[in-house]
């Protein structure tokens, strides 16, 4: 795994025209480790700060926006955008997740049929792949190997357990568990840590 990139080093990892258009922006005090970055060109990364990703973000398509909030950690995971993925302030994610705002290929075999063979020539008609955005609201925690899918919008202070498909909306402090994922309770104040004295 790379080492954490400081921000002025960004502009050797992505690109400079990347760097200087804005496609990319990163708050103060935020480290990135990514393992790969894709299409960048044509796209919007935003990062605010004291933020640590550590995952492979993938831009599909032009036109892509990808936020991440203040204070938030994305492991060893995977993002794949068309469209647009927000994730909010203070948010764990965990390794091995994998968060997507489309269906990859269409429903139907016409539609799909030369899928391989323009990928072979770095081109896919994403016109007729359903898409939408997923939100994850703020303080909230998603456990590993963890699935989300497109038009999935999380709730703030909501936790996914591990290993779980998340394919429609999660309510604010919901703990959700399961393939596809169910609410297994709300968390209230008793779920609150306490500090110490």
């Amino acid at each position: 795994m790379p080492a954490s990139i400081p921000v002025r080093a960004v502009d050797v990892l992505l690109g400079w025209k990347s760097w200087r258009s804005g496609a990319v922006t990163l708050g103060s005090g935020t480290s990135v480790a990514w393992r790969r970055l894709r299409r960048v060109t044509g796209n919007r990364l935003q990062i605010g700060g004291g933020s640590i990703v550590h995952a492979n973000i993938i831009f599909e398509d032009q036109g892509g926006d990808v936020r991440i909030g203040d204070r938030s950690y994305l492991g060893l995971s995977t993002l794949i955008c068309v469209r647009s993925v927000a994730i909010g302030d203070d948010v764990l994610v965990s390794w091995g997740a994998t968060i997507v705002d489309h269906d990859s290929h269409s429903l139907e075999w016409d539609l799909r049929r030369n899928d391989v063979s323009n990928w072979a020539r770095k081109h896919k008609d994403w016109s007729h792949v359903p898409s939408a955005p997923v939100v994850i609201g703020d303080k909230v925690w998603i456990g590993f190997n963890v699935t989300i899918l497109k038009g999935v919008t999380i709730g703030e202070g909501a936790v996914v357990a591990a290993c779980s498909v998340v394919t429609r909306d999660v309510p604010p402090r919901a703990l959700v568990a399961g393939n596809p994922a169910r609410i297994i309770r709300v968390l209230g104040a008793d779920d609150e840590v306490e500090p110490s004295q």
